[in-house]
């Protein structure tokens, strides 16, 4: 028994010039669209923008769509590399130094400061809700380059490969920004763990 994908109907009516498929479409994935483009640009006008001209895009480009993922994955990525289109034509804001984040080490390539040990986060739902804020900020705070590989990877959950190819840059400089960013959430985080 061959198992139908939802998506193949929704394909077939766009494809077709359905209006009424394409606002399904729109109305099924723009508020996730959204959040994710609020994430990398950090602003709700250029998000909008973003997720619009992601659609945009899609619609486009419906004919090229091979159907290798869903609909909603296919989007995503569009979404995402128009955010960072955006990102990038943008004029930056100033920023922290990541080295200021980053763990001390000797001569001898042990720690300056020694590392505390962090305690778990409560159960209570204010204080994961207070948490889950506070560590949102903290990855506002980091200097763009690595806040975007951060997002893209733990947030987003896309893989180091992907990650470079939205980026254009090699996996070896996500595999060194997402660590050298995680060091830094670490530095940023301690005093909410620290007990």
């Amino acid at each position: 028994m061959t198992t139908v994908n939802p998506d193949d109907d929704l394909l077939t009516r766009m494809r077709a010039g359905n209006e009424e498929a394409f606002a399904e479409f729109v109305r099924s994935h723009s508020g996730r669209m959204l959040v994710v483009a609020k994430r990398i640009l950090r602003d709700d006008e250029a998000a909008a923008d973003a997720v619009q001209e992601g659609f945009l895009l899609a619609f486009r480009s419906l004919d090229r769509f091979g159907g290798q993922s869903s609909l909603g994955t296919w989007l995503h990525r569009i979404v995402v590399n128009a955010s960072l289109t955006k990102l990038r034509t943008r004029t930056r804001r100033p920023e922290i130094l990541i080295d200021d984040l980053l763990p001390k080490f000797d001569q001898t390539g042990h720690h300056v400061e020694p590392v505390n040990r962090w305690s778990g986060p409560s159960d209570e739902p204010l204080q994961r809700e207070e948490l889950r804020v506070q560590i949102r900020e903290s990855i506002d705070r980091l200097p763009e380059d690595f806040r975007v590989v951060v997002l893209l990877r733990d947030i987003e959950g896309l893989d180091t490969d992907q990650t470079a190819e939205l980026l254009q840059v090699s996996t070896s400089v996500v595999k060194t920004r997402l660590h050298r960013a995680r060091q830094a959430l670490r530095t940023l985080l301690e005093p909410l763990f620290i007990k």
